[in-house]
């Protein structure tokens, strides 16, 4: 039986919940003070970013398809494989479950949070910024991971990738290695946001927590992380459309 609208919404949430406080957890181990995992470097941060998402893909995918990303639910509607009406109610679903998992992980770590200094580590728990200040280029960055994230996921799931076992259930294991792969070959530049549920809540989460000599939230970036993901889901859903329906 086909879950409910509300009940696909409330697994997005969870879902979104899980993989921003596994993927912002795993940022605060490795660079917040005193912590057991600080240090641990870029390629732990990649590797548990994907794990968490396995683990959202796993919770949502039999009840909403998890797509626990607002540019994700935009290029399958693009690409005709998710209905427009339900558009807005998974966005806020995502919205809100990234917001949710931050403020967790401020929780979590109150402790590690008060006992480092820096400002930007603080920030970079909850969201992304460059690592070069380019807007453009920046933009082009998040483009290109989100192109890459969404084009492949809507390839998997494509009837001649999956004929019997379908995305719900195998998506899982492929995506975790396709985001680990965007992560370790092209996050360098950005952060690979490449998902405005996983940026874009957290910041907000970031601008109204009482976190103790935080600085500012990033504002004036932010708009990258939202619009260079919402661009590269849309010309994935074009290109797949092209190749995979039309062609």
């Amino acid at each position: 039986m086909t879950p409910d609208f509300l009940t696909q919404c409330i697994f997005e949430f969870i879902g979104t919940l899980v993989l921003v406080l596994l993927g912002d957890g795993v940022v605060a181990s490795t660079g917040l003070n005193r912590s057991k995992g600080q240090g641990g470097g870029w390629v732990v941060v990649t590797l548990a970013w994907g794990l968490a998402v396995m683990c959202g893909v796993l919770i949502a995918g039999p009840y909403s398809g998890a797509h626990l990303n607002p540019a994700v639910t935009v290029g399958m509607a693009v690409a005709g494989l998710f209905p427009w009406g339900h558009v807005t109610g998974y966005v806020v679903a995502q919205l809100l479950g990234g917001f949710c998992g931050a403020v967790l992980v401020y929780a979590f770590y109150k402790d590690h949070f008060d006992a480092t200094d820096d400002p930007a580590t603080k920030l970079g728990v909850f969201c992304t910024m460059p690592a070069i200040a380019n807007p453009p280029r920046n933009l082009f960055c998040e483009f290109v991971g989100t192109f890459l994230l969404v084009f492949v996921i809507l390839a998997i799931g494509n009837e001649a990738n999956t004929p019997e076992i379908g995305m719900g259930s195998l998506g899982a294991l492929p995506v975790t290695m396709l985001i680990m792969a965007i992560g370790m070959s092209l996050g360098g530049t950005t952060g690979y946001a490449i998902n405005p549920a996983r940026d874009l809540s957290p910041r907000l989460a970031h601008a109204l927590l009482p976190i103790r000599g935080k600085g500012p939230s990033g504002w004036s970036y932010s708009w990258v992380p939202v619009l260079g993901p919402l661009l590269g889901a849309l010309a994935a859903a074009l290109l797949y459309n092209c190749v995979y329906i039309c062609g």
